[in-house]
């Protein structure tokens, strides 16, 4: 089944895949070849995806949309990097400038309570492939 991964300014990946586990606002669900058509909210997290040669490949995406139609993904995301690419110590940089922000409206205390998600998922995956 192919694989793509769309953001603002391109398409960050099209790829062949057998297995891809999506990092859905409420949890990871699994995709293989043949599953129900599908329409679900991306949270911020680790998409992994496993290639027609056995390979797996990690991505971190933030939020957005996933549609699985017939035997293509396609997801669309305001971000996305191969894993491998994301910096530890800049990840836990913008964690410390999100938590020293004001957030003094109701408004402003649900979006930094977003943000703050999608900081410390960014740093937990760079974390895992720092380990590799």
């Amino acid at each position: 089944m192919k694989c793509l991964v769309v953001t603002p300014e391109k398409t960050v990946l099209n790829m062949d895949t057998t297995f891809v586990v999506l990092p859905l606002a409420d949890g990871e669900y699994g995709i293989l070849t043949g599953h129900t058509p599908l329409i679900a909210r991306l949270g911020s997290g680790e998409l992994r995806l496993t290639g027609t040669d056995g390979q797996l490949t990690n991505y971190y995406v933030e939020g957005g949309f996933a549609e699985v139609l017939e035997d293509t993904i396609a997801l669309l995301t305001m971000y996305a990097l191969p894993a491998q690419e994301l910096n530890l110590k800049e990840a836990e940089e913008e964690l410390e400038e999100e938590l020293a922000s004001p957030a003094d409206t109701p408004e402003l205390l649900g979006l930094r309570q977003g943000k703050l998600n999608s900081h410390r998922a960014k740093i937990q995956l760079a974390r895992k492939m720092a380990g590799h």
